[in-house]
């Protein structure tokens, strides 16, 4: 076992290369192999188009990834043209995880979930962070526009199977467990180690005007 594998000791079998994973797995269907482009096609567009919910991924310098949901109403990814797209930053935590790993790492990969729809859009490629108020101005809400935006110069776009969706019934009815997961309100109490009700903590959030919703 190597050194880098002594967090996981108590597992006997650990997978050690690729040619092992691939001799267990199998060969690429092949076309999932050929189904990479590299530019937002119509196909890709309508997708992004649709998208009512994004997952952003990066990682920093020394490879430590970060994920980051986003929902807006739909469209509020603006496809500007065939390699370049607009993902705007809404109020929120402002811990600015992603945009800390982007000055580090510009490489960016997003994946588009559309309400409804089995299949999924992942979409990669290299950002910056931009201010252009025509720009902004396009992706406001509500009379509010954005502060900045992530613009990502595409590099590869694939279209994902819908078994994950199907598996998870992402669409379906809610799951009765769902009632007993604790409230927001109850973890940030353990997480962040803070003191009060719920309500108290909301009332703290709005005055330091951070977005809540209840």
């Amino acid at each position: 076992m190597s050194e880098s594998d002594a967090p996981f000791s108590q597992f006997k079998d650990i997978v050690q290369s690729e040619e092992e994973l691939r001799g267990l797995i199998g060969p690429t269907f092949p076309p999932a192999a050929q189904k990479v482009i590299h530019h937002i096609d119509e196909i890709a567009a309508a997708y992004i188009a649709n998208a009512t919910f994004i997952v952003v991924a990066t990682s920093d310098g020394d490879g430590q990834v970060e994920i980051s949901p986003k929902g807006d109403p739909a469209g509020f990814v603006k496809v500007l043209d065939d390699t370049h797209i607009a993902i705007p930053d809404r109020p929120g935590n402002r811990r600015l995880d992603t945009f800390h790993n982007l000055f580090q790492n510009p490489h960016l990969a997003v994946i588009f979930l559309v309400p409804g729809t089995g299949e999924t859009l992942r979409v990669y490629g290299e950002a910056r962070l931009v201010r252009d108020p025509d720009l902004l101005e396009q992706m406001a809400v509500q009379g509010r526009a954005p502060l900045v935006a992530t613009v990502l110069h595409v590099e590869r776009v694939m279209i994902h199977c819908p078994k994950c969706i199907a598996r998870a019934n992402l669409w379906g009815t809610p799951a009765d467990t769902a009632a007993d997961l604790p409230h927001i309100g109850q973890v940030m109490a353990v997480h962040a180690k803070l003191t009060g009700t719920p309500e108290e903590q909301f009332k703290t959030a709005e005055d330091a005007g951070m977005p809540v919703m209840y």
